[in-house]
Protein backbone atom coordinates (compact mmCIF):
# COMPACT_ATOMS: atom_id res chain seq x y z
CA UNK A 1 0.00 0.00 0.00
CA UNK A 2 1.55 3.29 -1.06
CA UNK A 3 1.09 6.64 0.66
CA UNK A 4 -1.67 7.95 -1.63
CA UNK A 5 -3.70 4.81 -0.88
CA UNK A 6 -3.11 5.35 2.83
CA UNK A 7 -4.40 8.92 2.52
CA UNK A 8 -7.51 7.71 0.74
CA UNK A 9 -8.11 5.18 3.50
CA UNK A 10 -7.89 7.73 6.33
CA UNK A 11 -9.66 10.52 4.41
CA UNK A 12 -7.67 12.39 1.77
CA UNK A 13 -9.35 15.72 2.47
CA UNK A 14 -11.27 15.29 5.67
CA UNK A 15 -11.60 17.44 8.77
CA UNK A 16 -7.92 16.99 9.63
CA UNK A 17 -6.75 18.37 6.28
CA UNK A 18 -9.28 21.21 6.32
CA UNK A 19 -8.06 22.36 9.72
CA UNK A 20 -4.50 22.14 8.43
CA UNK A 21 -5.37 24.40 5.51
CA UNK A 22 -6.81 27.00 7.86
CA UNK A 23 -3.40 27.16 9.56
CA UNK A 24 -1.67 27.29 6.17
CA UNK A 25 -3.90 30.09 4.83
CA UNK A 26 -3.46 32.55 7.70
CA UNK A 27 0.24 33.28 6.98
CA UNK A 28 -0.61 33.72 3.29
CA UNK A 29 -2.57 36.88 4.14
CA UNK A 30 0.49 38.33 5.86
CA UNK A 31 2.65 37.28 2.91
CA UNK A 32 0.55 39.43 0.60
CA UNK A 33 1.04 42.37 2.96
CA UNK A 34 4.83 42.09 2.87
CA UNK A 35 5.05 41.38 -0.85
CA UNK A 36 2.95 44.35 -1.98
CA UNK A 37 3.46 46.94 0.75
CA UNK A 38 6.29 48.63 -1.16
CA UNK A 39 3.69 49.90 -3.64
CA UNK A 40 2.67 52.28 -0.83
CA UNK A 41 5.70 52.56 1.48
CA UNK A 42 8.07 53.09 -1.47
CA UNK A 43 5.79 55.31 -3.58
CA UNK A 44 7.22 58.43 -5.18
CA UNK A 45 4.73 61.30 -4.89
CA UNK A 46 4.93 64.41 -7.11
CA UNK A 47 7.67 66.74 -5.88
CA UNK A 48 9.46 70.01 -6.53
CA UNK A 49 12.69 71.59 -5.42
CA UNK A 50 12.53 73.46 -2.14
CA UNK A 51 13.76 77.00 -2.73
CA UNK A 52 15.60 79.30 -0.33
CA UNK A 53 12.43 81.24 0.40
CA UNK A 54 10.78 78.13 1.86
CA UNK A 55 13.79 76.76 3.75
CA UNK A 56 12.80 77.98 7.23
CA UNK A 57 9.04 77.52 7.04
CA UNK A 58 7.13 75.39 9.52
CA UNK A 59 5.86 71.92 8.71
CA UNK A 60 2.23 73.06 8.63
CA UNK A 61 2.95 75.90 6.24
CA UNK A 62 4.97 73.55 4.04
CA UNK A 63 2.05 71.14 3.92
CA UNK A 64 -0.27 73.94 2.87
CA UNK A 65 2.17 75.09 0.22
CA UNK A 66 2.64 71.54 -1.10
CA UNK A 67 -1.08 71.43 -1.73
CA UNK A 68 -0.95 74.69 -3.67
CA UNK A 69 2.08 73.99 -5.85
CA UNK A 70 1.70 72.78 -9.41
CA UNK A 71 3.67 69.52 -9.34
CA UNK A 72 3.07 68.94 -13.05
CA UNK A 73 5.53 71.65 -14.10
CA UNK A 74 8.28 70.24 -16.30
CA UNK A 75 11.88 70.12 -15.01
CA UNK A 76 11.05 71.47 -11.53
CA UNK A 77 11.35 68.14 -9.70
CA UNK A 78 15.15 67.89 -9.89
CA UNK A 79 16.35 71.43 -10.68
CA UNK A 80 15.87 74.73 -8.94
CA UNK A 81 13.06 76.92 -10.29
CA UNK A 82 15.34 79.96 -10.01
CA UNK A 83 17.98 78.31 -12.15
CA UNK A 84 15.38 77.28 -14.70
CA UNK A 85 14.35 80.91 -15.08
CA UNK A 86 17.95 81.91 -15.67
CA UNK A 87 18.11 79.36 -18.47
CA UNK A 88 16.13 81.80 -20.57
CA UNK A 89 19.04 84.22 -20.43
CA UNK A 90 21.68 82.12 -22.21
CA UNK A 91 22.45 80.13 -19.06
CA UNK A 92 23.01 76.47 -20.01
CA UNK A 93 24.05 74.98 -16.67
CA UNK A 94 21.34 73.54 -14.44
CA UNK A 95 21.93 73.36 -10.71
CA UNK A 96 20.37 70.41 -8.83
CA UNK A 97 18.16 71.00 -5.81
CA UNK A 98 20.39 72.09 -2.93
CA UNK A 99 17.76 72.55 -0.23
CA UNK A 100 15.76 69.35 -0.56
CA UNK A 101 12.30 68.77 -1.99
CA UNK A 102 8.67 69.55 -1.32
CA UNK A 103 6.44 66.50 -1.74
CA UNK A 104 2.75 66.36 -2.50
CA UNK A 105 0.83 64.93 0.45
CA UNK A 106 -2.40 64.51 -1.44
CA UNK A 107 -1.99 60.70 -1.56
CA UNK A 108 0.75 59.77 0.94
CA UNK A 109 1.62 61.35 4.27
CA UNK A 110 5.12 59.85 4.19
CA UNK A 111 7.03 57.16 2.32
CA UNK A 112 10.59 55.93 2.33
CA UNK A 113 11.12 58.16 -0.69
CA UNK A 114 9.99 61.34 1.06
CA UNK A 115 11.84 60.51 4.30
CA UNK A 116 15.21 59.80 2.67
CA UNK A 117 14.78 61.89 -0.52
CA UNK A 118 15.07 58.97 -2.94
CA UNK A 119 14.40 61.10 -6.00
CA UNK A 120 16.34 62.51 -8.94
CA UNK A 121 19.91 61.20 -8.74
CA UNK A 122 18.90 58.90 -5.86
CA UNK A 123 15.76 57.54 -7.55
CA UNK A 124 17.56 54.35 -8.53
CA UNK A 125 18.04 53.46 -4.87
CA UNK A 126 14.31 52.90 -4.49
CA UNK A 127 14.24 50.26 -7.22
CA UNK A 128 17.52 48.86 -5.91
CA UNK A 129 15.86 48.37 -2.52
CA UNK A 130 13.00 46.45 -4.15
CA UNK A 131 15.46 44.29 -6.07
CA UNK A 132 17.44 43.50 -2.91
CA UNK A 133 14.21 42.50 -1.19
CA UNK A 134 13.47 40.12 -4.06
CA UNK A 135 17.03 38.86 -3.80
CA UNK A 136 16.14 37.90 -0.25
CA UNK A 137 13.36 35.71 -1.61
CA UNK A 138 15.90 34.06 -3.92
CA UNK A 139 18.32 33.33 -1.08
CA UNK A 140 15.48 32.15 1.14
CA UNK A 141 14.16 29.71 -1.44
CA UNK A 142 17.58 28.11 -1.67
CA UNK A 143 18.23 27.98 2.07
CA UNK A 144 14.80 27.04 3.38
CA UNK A 145 14.07 24.61 0.56
CA UNK A 146 17.10 22.49 1.39
CA UNK A 147 16.56 22.88 5.14
CA UNK A 148 13.02 21.56 4.85
CA UNK A 149 14.10 18.39 3.06
CA UNK A 150 16.60 17.76 5.84
CA UNK A 151 14.78 19.00 8.98
CA UNK A 152 11.15 18.79 7.95
CA UNK A 153 8.47 21.14 6.66
CA UNK A 154 7.05 22.01 10.08
CA UNK A 155 10.28 23.22 11.68
CA UNK A 156 11.25 25.47 8.76
CA UNK A 157 7.73 26.89 8.44
CA UNK A 158 7.62 27.83 12.13
CA UNK A 159 11.11 29.33 11.95
CA UNK A 160 10.18 31.40 8.89
CA UNK A 161 7.01 32.80 10.48
CA UNK A 162 8.91 33.80 13.63
CA UNK A 163 11.72 35.52 11.73
CA UNK A 164 9.31 37.31 9.39
CA UNK A 165 7.35 38.76 12.30
CA UNK A 166 10.39 39.91 14.29
CA UNK A 167 12.25 41.52 11.40
CA UNK A 168 9.05 42.86 9.83
CA UNK A 169 8.37 44.88 12.98
CA UNK A 170 12.00 45.97 13.14
CA UNK A 171 11.77 47.42 9.62
CA UNK A 172 9.32 50.04 10.94
CA UNK A 173 12.08 51.45 13.16
CA UNK A 174 14.88 51.52 10.57
CA UNK A 175 17.00 54.66 11.21
CA UNK A 176 18.26 54.98 7.63
CA UNK A 177 17.79 53.55 4.18
CA UNK A 178 20.72 51.11 4.41
CA UNK A 179 19.36 49.45 7.55
CA UNK A 180 15.89 49.46 5.99
CA UNK A 181 17.13 47.54 2.93
CA UNK A 182 19.04 44.99 5.04
CA UNK A 183 16.03 44.28 7.24
CA UNK A 184 13.74 43.99 4.21
CA UNK A 185 16.21 41.53 2.69
CA UNK A 186 15.90 39.31 5.78
CA UNK A 187 12.10 39.54 5.63
CA UNK A 188 12.32 38.50 1.98
CA UNK A 189 14.22 35.32 2.85
CA UNK A 190 11.47 34.30 5.28
CA UNK A 191 8.80 34.86 2.62
CA UNK A 192 10.20 31.99 0.56
CA UNK A 193 10.44 29.78 3.62
CA UNK A 194 6.74 30.22 4.29
CA UNK A 195 5.54 29.99 0.69
CA UNK A 196 7.25 26.77 -0.31
CA UNK A 197 6.89 24.93 3.00
CA UNK A 198 3.24 25.80 3.59
CA UNK A 199 2.34 24.72 0.07
CA UNK A 200 4.29 21.46 0.18
CA UNK A 201 3.04 20.58 3.67
CA UNK A 202 -0.54 20.93 2.49
CA UNK A 203 0.09 19.06 -0.75
CA UNK A 204 1.68 16.10 1.01
CA UNK A 205 -1.30 15.71 3.35
CA UNK A 206 -3.91 15.85 0.56
CA UNK A 207 -5.14 13.06 -1.69
CA UNK A 208 -4.70 13.25 -5.45
CA UNK A 209 -8.28 14.25 -6.26
CA UNK A 210 -8.36 17.15 -3.79
CA UNK A 211 -4.76 18.30 -4.18
CA UNK A 212 -5.54 20.95 -6.75
CA UNK A 213 -8.49 22.46 -4.85
CA UNK A 214 -6.49 22.59 -1.65
CA UNK A 215 -3.53 24.28 -3.35
CA UNK A 216 -5.70 26.96 -4.94
CA UNK A 217 -7.37 27.63 -1.57
CA UNK A 218 -4.12 29.02 -0.20
CA UNK A 219 -3.93 31.33 -3.20
CA UNK A 220 -7.34 32.76 -2.30
CA UNK A 221 -5.87 33.75 1.05
CA UNK A 222 -3.06 35.59 -0.71
CA UNK A 223 -5.61 37.44 -2.86
CA UNK A 224 -7.55 38.37 0.28
CA UNK A 225 -4.40 39.84 1.79
CA UNK A 226 -3.77 41.70 -1.47
CA UNK A 227 -7.18 43.43 -1.21
CA UNK A 228 -6.95 44.05 2.54
CA UNK A 229 -3.62 45.81 2.08
CA UNK A 230 -5.23 48.41 -0.19
CA UNK A 231 -7.74 49.24 2.57
CA UNK A 232 -5.13 49.30 5.34
CA UNK A 233 -2.83 51.53 3.28
CA UNK A 234 -5.75 53.85 2.51
CA UNK A 235 -6.36 54.32 6.24
CA UNK A 236 -2.68 54.43 7.30
CA UNK A 237 -0.66 56.72 5.03
CA UNK A 238 2.50 56.95 7.10
CA UNK A 239 4.93 54.25 5.97
CA UNK A 240 6.30 53.37 9.42
CA UNK A 241 2.86 52.91 10.94
CA UNK A 242 1.78 50.89 7.89
CA UNK A 243 4.81 48.60 8.16
CA UNK A 244 4.07 48.03 11.85
CA UNK A 245 0.39 47.34 11.13
CA UNK A 246 1.13 44.57 8.62
CA UNK A 247 3.91 42.91 10.66
CA UNK A 248 2.68 42.85 14.26
CA UNK A 249 -0.22 40.40 13.61
CA UNK A 250 2.40 37.70 13.01
CA UNK A 251 2.82 37.42 16.80
CA UNK A 252 -0.72 36.04 16.94
CA UNK A 253 0.50 32.89 15.17
CA UNK A 254 2.56 31.81 18.20
CA UNK A 255 0.08 28.99 18.85
CA UNK A 256 1.25 27.25 15.64
CA UNK A 257 3.88 25.52 17.78
CA UNK A 258 1.11 23.29 19.15
CA UNK A 259 -1.24 22.88 16.19
CA UNK A 260 0.96 22.57 13.09
CA UNK A 261 1.74 18.92 12.18
CA UNK A 262 4.74 17.43 10.41
CA UNK A 263 4.39 15.85 6.97
CA UNK A 264 3.75 12.12 7.34
CA UNK A 265 4.93 11.62 3.77
CA UNK A 266 8.23 13.32 4.59
CA UNK A 267 8.62 11.22 7.74
CA UNK A 268 8.15 8.02 5.73
CA UNK A 269 10.55 9.20 3.01
CA UNK A 270 13.16 9.77 5.74
CA UNK A 271 12.57 6.34 7.34
CA UNK A 272 10.87 7.73 10.47
CA UNK A 273 7.94 5.32 10.22
CA UNK A 274 6.86 5.22 13.86
CA UNK A 275 6.26 8.99 13.91
CA UNK A 276 4.50 8.83 10.54
CA UNK A 277 2.14 6.03 11.61
CA UNK A 278 1.30 7.93 14.81
CA UNK A 279 0.40 11.03 12.77
CA UNK A 280 -1.67 8.96 10.34
CA UNK A 281 -3.59 7.39 13.22
CA UNK A 282 -4.32 10.85 14.61
CA UNK A 283 -5.50 12.09 11.18
CA UNK A 284 -7.72 9.00 10.79
CA UNK A 285 -9.24 9.62 14.22
CA UNK A 286 -10.02 13.28 13.44
CA UNK A 287 -11.51 12.30 10.08
CA UNK A 288 -13.67 9.62 11.67
CA UNK A 289 -11.80 6.81 9.94
CA UNK A 290 -9.77 3.85 11.09
CA UNK A 291 -6.24 3.24 9.92
CA UNK A 292 -6.28 -0.02 7.90
CA UNK A 293 -4.80 -2.97 9.83
CA UNK A 294 -2.46 -3.67 6.92
CA UNK A 295 -0.68 -0.41 7.65
CA UNK A 296 1.91 -1.46 10.19
CA UNK A 297 5.28 0.05 10.88
CA UNK A 298 7.05 -3.01 9.55
CA UNK A 299 4.74 -3.52 6.54
CA UNK A 300 3.98 -0.03 5.28
CA UNK A 301 5.40 0.13 1.76
CA UNK A 302 7.05 3.41 0.87
CA UNK A 303 9.86 3.78 -1.62
CA UNK A 304 12.43 5.81 0.26
CA UNK A 305 15.52 4.72 -1.58
CA UNK A 306 17.01 3.53 1.71
CA UNK A 307 18.92 6.19 3.60
CA UNK A 308 20.20 7.87 0.45
CA UNK A 309 20.37 11.65 0.67
CA UNK A 310 19.26 13.69 -2.31
CA UNK A 311 20.43 17.15 -3.33
CA UNK A 312 19.78 19.73 -6.02
CA UNK A 313 22.24 17.89 -8.27
CA UNK A 314 19.67 15.11 -8.64
CA UNK A 315 17.40 17.57 -10.43
CA UNK A 316 19.76 17.53 -13.42
CA UNK A 317 21.39 14.13 -13.05
CA UNK A 318 19.30 12.30 -15.68
CA UNK A 319 18.36 13.59 -19.12
CA UNK A 320 14.58 13.57 -18.56
CA UNK A 321 14.76 15.14 -15.11
CA UNK A 322 17.19 17.74 -16.45
CA UNK A 323 14.82 18.72 -19.28
CA UNK A 324 11.87 19.04 -16.92
CA UNK A 325 13.86 21.03 -14.39
CA UNK A 326 15.19 23.58 -16.90
CA UNK A 327 11.73 24.16 -18.37
CA UNK A 328 10.25 24.64 -14.90
CA UNK A 329 13.11 26.97 -13.97
CA UNK A 330 12.29 29.22 -16.92
CA UNK A 331 8.52 29.19 -16.42
CA UNK A 332 8.84 30.06 -12.74
CA UNK A 333 11.21 32.88 -13.70
CA UNK A 334 8.73 34.26 -16.23
CA UNK A 335 5.75 34.00 -13.88
CA UNK A 336 7.37 36.03 -11.13
CA UNK A 337 8.96 38.50 -13.55
CA UNK A 338 5.63 39.42 -15.15
CA UNK A 339 3.51 39.04 -11.99
CA UNK A 340 5.56 41.51 -9.96
CA UNK A 341 6.42 43.63 -12.97
CA UNK A 342 2.70 44.36 -13.40
CA UNK A 343 1.88 44.47 -9.68
CA UNK A 344 4.68 46.82 -8.63
CA UNK A 345 4.09 49.06 -11.65
CA UNK A 346 0.48 49.76 -10.68
CA UNK A 347 1.26 53.41 -9.78
CA UNK A 348 2.38 54.09 -13.37
CA UNK A 349 -1.03 53.33 -14.87
CA UNK A 350 -2.35 56.81 -14.15
CA UNK A 351 -5.34 55.74 -12.01
CA UNK A 352 -6.06 55.84 -8.27
CA UNK A 353 -3.38 53.63 -6.70
CA UNK A 354 -5.58 52.37 -3.85
CA UNK A 355 -8.49 51.40 -6.09
CA UNK A 356 -6.24 49.83 -8.72
CA UNK A 357 -4.39 47.85 -6.06
CA UNK A 358 -7.69 46.58 -4.68
CA UNK A 359 -8.89 45.51 -8.15
CA UNK A 360 -5.54 43.84 -8.85
CA UNK A 361 -6.11 41.80 -5.69
CA UNK A 362 -9.74 41.15 -6.52
CA UNK A 363 -8.88 39.79 -9.98
CA UNK A 364 -6.81 37.06 -8.33
CA UNK A 365 -10.01 35.39 -7.13
CA UNK A 366 -11.55 34.70 -10.58
CA UNK A 367 -8.10 33.95 -12.01
CA UNK A 368 -7.54 31.17 -9.49
CA UNK A 369 -11.16 30.01 -9.80
CA UNK A 370 -10.69 29.49 -13.54
CA UNK A 371 -7.75 27.26 -12.70
CA UNK A 372 -10.11 24.98 -10.76
CA UNK A 373 -12.20 24.56 -13.90
CA UNK A 374 -9.46 23.81 -16.42
CA UNK A 375 -6.76 22.12 -14.35
CA UNK A 376 -8.57 18.77 -13.84
CA UNK A 377 -8.54 18.23 -17.61
CA UNK A 378 -4.90 19.07 -18.21
CA UNK A 379 -2.08 20.71 -16.29
CA UNK A 380 0.05 21.21 -19.38
CA UNK A 381 -2.49 22.82 -21.72
CA UNK A 382 -3.88 24.98 -18.91
CA UNK A 383 -0.41 26.33 -18.18
CA UNK A 384 0.21 27.07 -21.87
CA UNK A 385 -3.10 28.89 -22.26
CA UNK A 386 -2.71 31.07 -19.18
CA UNK A 387 0.83 32.06 -20.12
CA UNK A 388 -0.35 33.00 -23.60
CA UNK A 389 -3.15 35.20 -22.22
CA UNK A 390 -0.74 37.03 -19.93
CA UNK A 391 1.82 37.62 -22.66
CA UNK A 392 -0.64 38.74 -25.34
CA UNK A 393 -2.34 41.24 -22.98
CA UNK A 394 1.01 42.90 -22.27
CA UNK A 395 1.82 43.14 -25.98
CA UNK A 396 -1.60 44.67 -26.73
CA UNK A 397 -0.81 47.46 -24.24
CA UNK A 398 1.82 48.67 -26.71
CA UNK A 399 -0.94 49.69 -29.12
CA UNK A 400 -2.80 51.89 -26.57
CA UNK A 401 -1.86 55.60 -26.24
CA UNK A 402 -0.79 56.84 -22.81
CA UNK A 403 -3.78 59.20 -22.63
CA UNK A 404 -6.14 56.21 -22.29
CA UNK A 405 -5.28 55.06 -18.73
CA UNK A 406 -8.52 53.12 -18.26
CA UNK A 407 -7.88 50.98 -21.34
CA UNK A 408 -4.27 50.41 -20.28
CA UNK A 409 -5.45 49.44 -16.80
CA UNK A 410 -7.98 47.01 -18.28
CA UNK A 411 -5.31 45.28 -20.39
CA UNK A 412 -2.93 45.24 -17.42
CA UNK A 413 -5.65 43.47 -15.44
CA UNK A 414 -6.10 40.96 -18.25
CA UNK A 415 -2.36 40.31 -18.19
CA UNK A 416 -2.47 40.02 -14.41
CA UNK A 417 -5.37 37.57 -14.76
CA UNK A 418 -3.45 35.30 -17.13
CA UNK A 419 -0.18 35.35 -15.24
CA UNK A 420 -1.94 34.82 -11.88
CA UNK A 421 -3.73 31.76 -13.25
CA UNK A 422 -0.41 30.52 -14.63
CA UNK A 423 1.23 31.12 -11.24
CA UNK A 424 -1.44 29.03 -9.49
CA UNK A 425 -1.04 26.27 -12.07
CA UNK A 426 2.75 26.05 -11.91
CA UNK A 427 2.70 25.54 -8.13
CA UNK A 428 0.45 22.49 -8.44
CA UNK A 429 2.20 21.25 -11.57
CA UNK A 430 5.71 21.47 -10.09
CA UNK A 431 4.72 19.59 -6.92
CA UNK A 432 3.34 16.80 -9.09
CA UNK A 433 6.37 16.55 -11.38
CA UNK A 434 9.09 16.36 -8.72
CA UNK A 435 9.21 13.16 -6.57
CA UNK A 436 8.84 13.28 -2.79
CA UNK A 437 12.57 12.85 -2.14
CA UNK A 438 13.28 15.94 -4.29
CA UNK A 439 10.01 17.84 -4.05
CA UNK A 440 11.03 20.42 -1.46
CA UNK A 441 14.47 20.88 -3.01
CA UNK A 442 12.94 21.09 -6.48
CA UNK A 443 10.40 23.71 -5.49
CA UNK A 444 13.12 25.56 -3.60
CA UNK A 445 15.42 25.69 -6.63
CA UNK A 446 12.62 26.61 -9.06
CA UNK A 447 11.54 29.27 -6.59
CA UNK A 448 15.12 30.52 -6.60
CA UNK A 449 14.96 31.02 -10.36
CA UNK A 450 11.58 32.66 -9.90
CA UNK A 451 13.10 35.17 -7.52
CA UNK A 452 15.64 36.12 -10.16
CA UNK A 453 12.60 37.33 -12.07
CA UNK A 454 11.49 39.20 -8.96
CA UNK A 455 14.89 40.87 -8.68
CA UNK A 456 14.76 41.97 -12.32
CA UNK A 457 11.13 43.18 -12.27
CA UNK A 458 11.81 46.55 -10.54
CA UNK A 459 14.85 47.11 -12.75
CA UNK A 460 12.84 46.44 -15.91
CA UNK A 461 10.12 48.81 -14.70
CA UNK A 462 12.79 51.51 -14.37
CA UNK A 463 13.42 51.22 -18.12
CA UNK A 464 10.04 52.82 -18.68
CA UNK A 465 11.61 56.19 -17.86
CA UNK A 466 13.84 55.85 -20.93
CA UNK A 467 11.80 53.57 -23.20
CA UNK A 468 8.12 53.08 -22.22
CA UNK A 469 7.71 50.13 -24.63
CA UNK A 470 10.65 48.04 -23.39
CA UNK A 471 9.06 46.62 -20.19
CA UNK A 472 5.90 45.62 -22.05
CA UNK A 473 7.87 43.91 -24.81
CA UNK A 474 9.74 41.86 -22.21
CA UNK A 475 6.60 41.10 -20.18
CA UNK A 476 4.82 40.06 -23.38
CA UNK A 477 7.35 37.87 -25.17
CA UNK A 478 8.73 35.93 -22.20
CA UNK A 479 5.38 34.24 -21.30
CA UNK A 480 4.81 33.26 -24.93
CA UNK A 481 8.16 31.48 -24.99
CA UNK A 482 7.25 29.78 -21.72
CA UNK A 483 3.94 28.60 -23.19
CA UNK A 484 5.79 26.88 -26.02
CA UNK A 485 8.29 25.22 -23.67
CA UNK A 486 5.53 23.94 -21.37
CA UNK A 487 4.33 21.62 -24.13
CA UNK A 488 7.42 19.48 -23.49
CA UNK A 489 6.39 18.71 -19.89
CA UNK A 490 4.57 15.48 -18.96
CA UNK A 491 0.87 15.47 -18.13
CA UNK A 492 0.22 14.79 -14.42
CA UNK A 493 -3.55 15.31 -14.11
CA UNK A 494 -5.13 12.48 -12.11
CA UNK A 495 -1.84 10.71 -11.39
CA UNK A 496 -0.36 9.83 -8.00
CA UNK A 497 2.56 11.82 -6.63
CA UNK A 498 5.89 10.11 -7.45
CA UNK A 499 7.94 9.26 -4.38
CA UNK A 500 11.34 8.56 -5.97
CA UNK A 501 13.21 9.75 -9.06
CA UNK A 502 12.51 6.32 -10.54
CA UNK A 503 8.77 6.80 -10.00
CA UNK A 504 8.94 10.24 -11.58
CA UNK A 505 10.55 8.89 -14.73
CA UNK A 506 8.02 6.06 -14.81
CA UNK A 507 5.22 8.63 -14.77
CA UNK A 508 6.65 10.14 -17.95
CA UNK A 509 6.96 6.68 -19.49
CA UNK A 510 3.32 5.86 -18.78
CA UNK A 511 2.15 9.21 -20.12
CA UNK A 512 4.02 8.60 -23.39
CA UNK A 513 2.78 5.03 -23.46
CA UNK A 514 -0.83 6.07 -23.00
CA UNK A 515 -0.47 8.41 -25.95
CA UNK A 516 1.61 6.23 -28.28
CA UNK A 517 0.85 2.58 -27.44
CA UNK A 518 -2.54 2.31 -25.69
CA UNK A 519 -2.62 -1.52 -25.76
CA UNK A 520 0.63 -1.69 -23.84
CA UNK A 521 -0.52 0.95 -21.37
CA UNK A 522 -3.77 -0.94 -20.79
CA UNK A 523 -1.93 -4.18 -20.16
CA UNK A 524 0.36 -2.57 -17.60
CA UNK A 525 -2.56 -1.04 -15.76
CA UNK A 526 -4.30 -4.43 -15.70
CA UNK A 527 -1.20 -5.98 -14.18
CA UNK A 528 -1.63 -3.73 -11.17
CA UNK A 529 -4.99 -5.34 -10.48
CA UNK A 530 -3.54 -8.89 -10.24
CA UNK A 531 -2.64 -8.93 -6.60
CA UNK A 532 -3.63 -11.79 -4.33
CA UNK A 533 -4.94 -9.38 -1.72
CA UNK A 534 -7.29 -7.86 -4.24
CA UNK A 535 -5.82 -4.36 -3.95
CA UNK A 536 -3.88 -2.12 -6.34
CA UNK A 537 -0.13 -1.99 -5.85
CA UNK A 538 2.05 0.87 -7.06
CA UNK A 539 3.66 0.17 -10.42
CA UNK A 540 7.43 -0.17 -10.25
CA UNK A 541 10.15 -0.09 -12.87
CA UNK A 542 11.25 -3.63 -11.99
CA UNK A 543 7.73 -4.98 -12.64
CA UNK A 544 8.01 -7.72 -15.31
CA UNK A 545 5.03 -6.22 -17.13
CA UNK A 546 6.96 -2.98 -17.70
CA UNK A 547 10.13 -4.28 -19.33
CA UNK A 548 8.58 -5.33 -22.65
CA UNK A 549 7.41 -1.76 -23.18
CA UNK A 550 10.76 -0.29 -22.15
CA UNK A 551 12.62 -2.47 -24.66
CA UNK A 552 10.42 -2.54 -27.77
CA UNK A 553 8.12 0.13 -29.24
CA UNK A 554 5.20 -2.22 -29.95
CA UNK A 555 2.08 -3.53 -28.19
CA UNK A 556 2.95 -5.53 -25.09
CA UNK A 557 2.70 -9.29 -24.97
CA UNK A 558 2.54 -11.21 -21.74
CA UNK A 559 5.91 -12.69 -20.75
CA UNK A 560 5.86 -16.31 -19.58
Amino acid sequence: MNFDQILSAIGGFGKYQKILYVWICLPQVLLAFHMMVSVFTGATPPHQCRERSTWNRTRSSMMAESMALNFSLVNTSCFSVDELLLLQGNRTQRVPCSHGWIYSQETFESTTVTEWDLVCNKAGLNSLGSSIYMLGLLVGSLIFGSMADRYGRRFVLLLSIALQTIFGVTVAFAPNFTVYVILRFIVGTTISGIIINAFVLGTEWTCTKRRMLAGITTDYAFGLGYMLLAGIAYLIRDWRKLQLAISAPGFLLFFYIWVLPQSARWLLANDRREEAIALLRKAALVNGRVLPPTVQVEKCEFATGGTQRHSAIDLVRTAQMRKRSFILFYIWFVNVLVYYGLSLGVSRLGTNVYFTQFVFGLIEIPARSVVLIFLPFSRRFSLCGFLAVGGLACLLMLAIPADHPKVLTGLAMAGKFGITASFATIYVYTAEIFPTVLRQTGIGVTSMFARVGGVLAPVINMLQNHSPATPLVIFGTCPLIGAALAMALPETAGRSLPDTVEDSLLTLFLALLDHSWPPCYSLIKKSQQKNVAGRTDPLRVDDPWVHPCLSVPQPCTKQN
